[in-house]
């Protein structure tokens, strides 16, 4: 295991009196033109308009039914409801998220090392990249909330200490996305402005922000701006489908109110060149299930 710097520039200030609106200063895709990987030059020209890439079909339906038994497993197991790294549903109080399923699962270890997965995350970065964070999200139906408007990366700048946009996501879908059972959606072109948010990070915030976010929440006003000159793309897919977006794009979804439950593994890989240090906002580190503090690299 690697350890972390203790400190370096804060090129993107948050949390403080007020808003702020700053300009992208890392690039999106940090590979050098022609690198060879599994995303064609045309689809990484995309996501570095974008932020996204949405792909059809990233694993079969046999590969589907393993991952969704695997997480069914999980959610049944009496012994992960107490474990901290479980999240449960305000209002049900069944399990929302399970953090670091790459950890406590062989399965989807085998996932987040799985070229068509890992490969995609290297091209992106332009290196080697470990799992900064993992987590399968439970919609079930009737009910399940959703997650607030959003940059990933200004939480983990300001709670885990990432330093550079240099991480990126992917959504896997293990049950069928539709256009009404709470998918997730995007601001295309979002990522390429850092929203700096105002209000300063309680201690502990993790324990609140995860089932009902109130740090790091964009104001209606900036929302609505970004919303006008950005609009909105909302992912609907089959189970396999996929979405990898940028850790600054704007994202958010809506409570799932259907009958039709959705469910997605989410995978979160940063650069090896990018780990993090202290906290820039927040008074603590967020735990390493959340938050990795172990950088080695996939292989």
């Amino acid at each position: 295991m690697t350890t972390a710097p203790e400190r370096t520039a804060d090129l993107y200030p948050t949390r403080g009196t007020e808003e702020v609106l700053i300009e992208r200063k890392d690039p999106v895709v940090w590979s050098s033109p022609g690198t060879e990987g599994p995303i064609a030059a045309g689809d990484l020209a995309g996501f570095e308009r974008d932020g996204f890439l949405a792909i059809d079909q990233l694993i079969t339906p046999d590969e589907v039914a393993v991952y969704h038994a695997e997480l069914e497993r999980l959610m049944g197991d009496p012994a992960m409801r107490e474990n901290p790294r479980s999240i449960v549903e305000p209002r049900s109080q069944e399990i929302r998220s399970l953090f670091e399923v790459h950890k406590i699962s062989e399965v989807f270890a085998r996932l987040a090392a799985d070229p068509r997965v890992v490969g995609r995350a290297r091209q992106i970065l332009g290196s080697d990249v470990y799992v900064h964070q993992s987590r399968i999200n439970v919609k079930p139906g009737f009910g399940a909330s959703g997650f607030y408007w959003h940059s990933d990366f200004e939480t983990w700048h300001a709670e885990d200490g990432l330093p550079n946009m240099r991480t990126v996501s992917v959504s896997i879908a293990l049950t069928k996305n539709h256009d009404t059972n709470g998918g997730l959606m995007i601001m295309p072109g979002s990522h390429k402005t850092f929203l700096g948010c105002a209000g300063a990070t309680p201690k502990d915030n993790y324990k609140r922000s995860l089932q009902m976010q109130d740090a790091g929440i964009p104001s209606d006003g900036t929302l609505t701006s970004l919303a006008s000159d950005h609009g909105i793309r909302l992912f609907t897919g089959e189970a396999g489908s996929a979405t990898w977006f940028d850790c600054n794009a704007m994202h958010g979804s809506g409570d799932n109110i259907t009958p039709y439950p959705r469910s997605n593994v989410f995978i979160v890989f940063n650069s090896v060149e990018n780990t993090a240090v202290e906290p820039f906002a927040a008074p603590i580190r967020r735990p390493e299930y959340i938050g990795a503090r172990d950088f080695t690299p996939v292989t």
